[in-house]
């Protein structure tokens, strides 16, 4: 993350175009806005398009723009996203699933720096920088016959690839804590916490929806916590089993022991453990433990009385 984001300062400046590759939710458009920001036309505006959201018979007239009745529904002329981007960025999100035929007509814009609406032949000079996305792996696209090459080395003029979340585990437990924090404000919430064993639990999942899939799995335990103050892994929703709490084996001495004592002791050193994992927290604690405040607090005082 940290190369990546040396490159994002070295391209920002310049007009080069830029490939950003990497799996859905790894952060692709966070990356083109970092770009756009970083640079000399962050005062213009940022315009995105994803190409596979839009038909494939409207898409070439939301990026190059169309006259008053150059096909059906066209009541009046309207500029493309070339146009509303001129002096900033366009990004094309999901470059990959454009259509062949359009792929021609936008290598064509590249080249030139110039669109044609739809149904005119005057030509419209653009200075727009170019900043490209796509989940698939291109190159095999284009061998593949269905995205062309001299598009795909066009585009790649600074290639960035996002990586997945999977891939840096050590960023998981930070982008957890970080979307906790920002829920909660949005929410204007008590902050939360996240136990321990829950980011155990974040730490061994896959991640197939990577750092888009991290946030709404935290947004949702936030959700299911309710009250409390401490995000359980039973909160989390993850598909497979949370990782099962660590069980120790209690010594029996050959002489036998003092049932009741002994319960009192590790009762008492259990809270303890809760009352320190928790910073004196006592609602934390309570969490902790799985169980009410007010329980929590009786047993605290039931075990002074006994001292």
């Amino acid at each position: 993350m940290q190369d990546l984001a040396r490159i994002i300062e070295l391209v920002a400046p310049r007009r080069c175009t830029v490939l950003i590759t990497g799996e859905t939710g790894t952060g692709k458009e966070l990356a083109a806005r970092a770009i756009h920001s970083a640079g000399d036309r962050a005062h213009r505006p940022l315009v995105a398009i994803n190409c596979s959201a839009i038909p494939e018979h409207l898409l070439e007239a939301e990026l190059f723009g169309h006259v008053k009745g150059a096909f059906t529904g066209a009541e009046n002329s309207r500029k493309g996203r070339f146009e509303q981007a001129d002096g900033g960025t366009l990004f094309l999100d999901e470059i990959g699933d454009m259509p062949l035929d359009l792929q021609a007509k936008l290598l064509r814009v590249l080249q030139e720096r110039e669109v044609q609406r739809l149904g005119s032949s005057q030509t419209i000079k653009v200075d727009v920088r170019v900043v490209a996305a796509s989940n698939y792996d291109l190159m095999e696209r284009v061998e593949r016959g269905e995205f062309r090459e001299d598009l795909f080395y066009r585009l790649n003029v600074v290639p960035i690839k996002m990586p997945s979340l999977r891939a840096r585990p050590a960023d998981i437990l930070l982008l957890a804590r970080h979307f906790v924090a920002k829920i909660c404000r949005q929410e204007s919430i008590a902050p939360k916490v996240v136990f321990n064993e829950s980011l155990e639990h974040l730490v061994r999942y896959d991640w197939p929806g990577n750092v888009r899939q991290l946030e709404n799995v935290v947004e949702k335990a936030v959700v299911m916590a309710g009250d409390r103050q401490l995000l359980m892994a039973r909160d989390l929703a993850l598909p497979g089993p949370p990782p099962a709490p660590r069980v120790r084996q209690f010594p029996m001495p050959d002489h036998g022991l003092d049932f009741a004592r002994t319960i009192t002791q590790l009762e008492k050193q259990i809270l303890e453990q809760a009352l320190v994992k928790a910073n004196g927290n006592k609602t934390l604690a309570a969490d902790l433990l799985q169980m009410k405040r007010t329980t929590l607090l009786s047993k605290l005082r039931g075990l002074e009385a006994a001292v």
